[in-house]
Formats: structure tokens, C-alpha cells, sequence
């Protein structure tokens, strides 16, 4: 009997991460006048209060200068955050790392025209 329920709850635990994965797309546009970063996360959950963004990392050619910590995703399909980044010019690389709550993470660039 100890054995039936080891298995069981071990098969649970491990159903859990099936469930879990990373954002699908980051869709990143950048303003040059407004200087503000915009990115949509595209993350389809079940349960966006449980399997959430958790946090989202911004780039500036390749340092990290923003870390945003989030406790549950804007709706089933997605996550959308705006930073201002004052410091971006033409040329530059603008970087966007989201993590799932669960399990993986997923990162995009844009290259400022």
C-alpha cells in the first residue's frame, strides 16, 4: 500500500511540469519618442494566478537594467509590461528575458532604428 501511494503522488508531482512552459513569443516594440519599451507576453495558462510571468528582465546592449518581479499574469494568454528606457538611442539592443513561474524562461531582442 505504501508502494500504490508513493507511486501515486510521485506520478502527481511530476504530471505538475508537464503543465509547465515557457512564454511561446515576446512581441517587442520600442518608441524612440516616448523612449518606452513595450513587450507582450505570450503565455497561455490555464490559471494565470497559479502558472504566471513571474519576471520579466530588460536589457540594454546586453546589461541588465531593469528586474521586474510579477505575483500573476494579466490574463489566460498574456503578460504586457512597459518600461521607460531613457537611455536607448539608435543602434542599440533592447532585451526582453521573461520567466515562467513554473518552469522555463524565454528571451527576444530589437535592434533600435
Amino acid at each position: 500500500m505504501k508502494k500504490l501511494i508513493f507511486f501515486f503522488l510521485f506520478f502527481s508531482f511530476l504530471s505538475s511540469f508537464s503543465y509547465a512552459h515557457p512564454p511561446s513569443d515576446i512581441i517587442i516594440t520600442y518608441d524612440s519618442q516616448s523612449k518606452v519599451l513595450k513587450a507582450e507576453i505570450v503565455h497561455n495558462v490555464s490559471n494565470p494566478q497559479t502558472h504566471y510571468i513571474s519576471k520579466v528582465d530588460i536589457s540594454l546592449n546586453g546589461k541588465e537594467i531593469i528586474e521586474h518581479k510579477i505575483s500573476s499574469q494579466d490574463n489566460n494568454l498574456k503578460q504586457t509590461v512597459s518600461y521607460l528606457i531613457p537611455d536607448a538611442k539608435k543602434g542599440d539592443i533592447l532585451g526582453v528575458e521573461a520567466y515562467c513561474s513554473i518552469s522555463g524562461k524565454l528571451t527576444k531582442e530589437i535592434r533600435i532604428d
